[in-house]
């Protein structure tokens, strides 16, 4: 199978989504950096993506969503949880939050863990691709573990070329207008915990929580 190079368009974006349903992977810009997606409900293709992006087993993958109904349906939102997101959803914010009991998303997601990060993402591209697509995608960056980030869609087609059989397709559209990756924020214990400095300012969250992050 070779990766097909795709654009925005509604029928471009069918295509992608139809190759999601059937288990394929999927490269598409989000508003932090490119991003590889899986259906996350699907543990074929969730193994697909730890194999394309050489993923170790014990570190797990945070799902994109189209929306927080969505989103309510996978994790328990506290209340800290619902004025984040509030606050930075659609954004460059990823959510790590209690998993809910049978939430319907593959075992290699969590990678064993009890919690799960989630994002909604603020690119129209990548909304869309979830909107059509209709549920919850793994979606790690477009890199092979250990690569650069791509920010746009040549360094991702750049940095799979050598798995390029194993990627469905790659959505061609403009650069991720951040060029850095999400902030990552742990609300599944207290205190919060900053996990990863990103395209949000920690100063920003403390102001909205009304209290310090932990590291």
């Amino acid at each position: 199978m070779q990766m097909r190079i795709l654009d925005a368009s509604d029928t471009d974006l069918e295509q992608a989504a139809a190759i999601l349903r059937r288990g394929g992977l999927v490269a598409f810009p989000t508003d932090t950096v490119f991003g590889l997606g899986a259906n996350a409900r699907d543990r074929h293709a969730v193994a697909c993506l730890a194999a394309a992006k050489e993923r170790p087993a014990d570190k797990p993958f945070s799902l994109l969503l189209p929306d927080p109904a969505t989103a309510r349906k996978i994790a328990v939102f506290s209340p800290q949880a619902e004025s984040l997101a509030a606050a930075f959803w659609p954004g460059a914010l990823t959510l790590i939050l209690p998993l809910r009991a049978k939430a319907p998303v593959a075992a290699r997601v969590t990678a064993g863990r009890t919690s799960i990060g989630l994002r909604i993402p603020a690119h129209p591209v990548a909304l869309a691709l979830l909107a059509r697509f209709g549920a919850p995608l793994a979606v790690p960056s477009a890199n092979v573990s250990g690569r650069p980030s791509p920010a746009d869609a040549a360094a991702a087609a750049a940095g799979l070329a050598d798995r390029a059989d194993r990627i469905g397709a790659l959505i061609s559209a403009p650069p991720a207008p951040a060029g850095t990756e999400s902030t990552i924020i742990d609300l599944s214990a207290d205190p919060p915990r900053l996990l990863r400095r990103g395209a949000i300012a920690q100063d920003r969250i403390e102001a909205r929580l009304e209290r310090p992050l932990t590291r």
